[in-house]
């Protein structure tokens, strides 16, 4: 079994960078040569979050990571610099993250969606799938940025739009893919909003679905 990870986000591009033993490190997806800078995807942002106070107990989202918890606040000296940390644990992966409590908003980092935002993600699952008439290299990139969003609204688009070919057999392993990597994330908080777990989370959403 894999040991557990440990990282520290650091978006401050000002403290003195941790070691490399502590940093997590996200390969950059590659890019088609000769794309024209005009006709590239239009990619959603990492939101920034509005401010909150986090505590030790807490279910958050980290925008890359999905649904975790909260497992202390700390002052501790990285690198000759005293930072106040967020510890939040992902249990599936069985990762820590380390987030600046002073960076946690542009970071991304926010408390569960409420039960109405979480509705009117809902109710974008019940709308009519948007498929552009583009590459599918340009929308997978877009549906990879909508899910890294953080974005309960935005992923539900994504599982939406592919939602009309999951499990068919034209539907591509990319996409096969990329569907459950939104699925997931969207059961997952939704499964903590509930108090309930992931796979009853998906259930419920492959039951709503059914009804679409």
């Amino acid at each position: 079994m894999m040991g557990e990870h440990r990282a520290l986000e650091d978006v401050s591009n000002q403290a003195v960078p941790p070691p490399v033993s502590e940093t997590l490190a996200t390969p950059a997806e590659p890019r088609p040569p000769n794309r024209p800078q005009h006709n590239g995807p239009n990619l959603t942002p990492r939101a920034i979050a509005k401010a909150e106070i986090f505590a030790a107990g807490d279910h958050v989202v980290y925008p890359t990571h999905g649904v975790g918890k909260v497992e202390r606040i700390a002052v501790e000296e990285i690198a000759g610099h005293k930072l106040e940390l967020i510890h939040i644990t992902f249990e599936e992966n069985r990762m820590t993250l380390r987030v600046p409590v002073a960076k946690a908003r542009t970071a991304g980092l926010r408390k569960l969606a409420s039960r109405k935002q979480f509705d009117e993600a809902l109710a974008i699952l019940r709308g009519k799938a948007r498929i552009k008439r583009t590459m599918w290299s340009r929308r997978a990139q877009e549906y990879e940025a909508k899910i890294n969003s953080g974005d309960p609204l935005a992923i539900a688009e994504v599982v939406r739009d592919l939602h009309r070919n999951a499990g068919q057999p034209d539907q591509s392993f990319s996409e096969r893919q990329i569907y459950e990597s939104a699925m997931d994330r969207l059961a997952a908080e939704l499964g903590a909003l509930d108090k309930t777990d992931k796979q009853t989370a998906i259930a419920r959403l492959t039951d709503f679905l059914k009804t679409v």
